[in-house]
């Protein structure tokens, strides 16, 4: 008796995994599949023509597999017969790999005064080329006291006179602008505004799992365009 109700147990526990997996994901994945036909896909692209659900279920069940709907829009809809578990487990692994692998970018602060001597405001270039050449944003900025607010022009060439001098190597993502008491620059490295210049809008690029349905949705395309003419 014991030993049924840990089984029955396990069961439940599986099928509220596999149900909070198929929201998280929002795939079909076998008797969550409606509908009464499907156009079926296996793994590896093969198609294996429009079936009955209750018969492509079966299919992937004598191969030990899960029968997933990647082209729910479709008509009929597409499903691909795969391993579900083990392409849940590889997308996760490459998301983790993605995000260790993505560089943090730091944002340095570079703070002068508008009477800043030049042997000084060496020392605050040599220190903010230092930052920029590491990949680290540079936020440099003159800060007022009492009446100098009155000078802010002075702030304003500084910080002109720092992207100047710092020009081969940043570009200035933010110009110069009063914030409270102290005037502002943002600068980055060249390469990374020269990255985000050169990008373009895109289209997101399909998920993985809808990668064997792109050529069976682009056939039923062209299918029905020739039936219509």
């Amino acid at each position: 008796m014991r030993r049924v109700f840990t089984r029955l147990f396990c069961c439940s526990v599986q099928l509220l995994r596999r149900c909070w997996t198929i929201s998280q994901t929002e795939l079909r994945v076998n008797e969550e599949i409606r509908g009464r036909e499907v156009r079926v896909v296996t793994s590896e692209g093969e198609q294996l023509g429009i079936m009955l659900v209750r018969d492509a279920l079966r299919l992937a069940q004598e191969r030990d597999l899960d029968l997933v709907e990647v082209a729910p829009t479709a008509k009929p809809p597409v499903c691909r017969i795969m391993d579900y578990g083990k392409f849940r487990y590889e997308q996760s692994k490459k998301e983790r790999e993605a995000r260790k692998n993505q560089k943090t970018t730091d944002v340095k602060e570079v703070r002068m005064t508008p009477k800043i001597e030049d042997h000084d405001f060496q020392v605050k270039l040599k220190a903010a080329s230092k930052f920029l050449k590491d990949g680290d944003k540079v936020k440099a900025q003159v800060r007022f006291r009492g009446r100098e607010i009155v000078h802010a022009d002075l702030g304003r060439k500084i910080l002109t006179r720092l992207a100047t001098e710092l020009q081969d190597i940043a570009a200035v993502e933010r110009d110069s602008r009063l914030e409270g008491r102290s005037m502002v620059m943002i600068l980055v490295p060249k390469q990374e505004k020269a990255e985000k210049v050169a990008a373009k809008p895109e289209r997101a690029a399909a998920k993985p799992e809808m990668a064997a349905a792109k050529p069976v949705v682009e056939a039923i395309k062209a299918e029905n365009q020739q039936k219509s003419e």
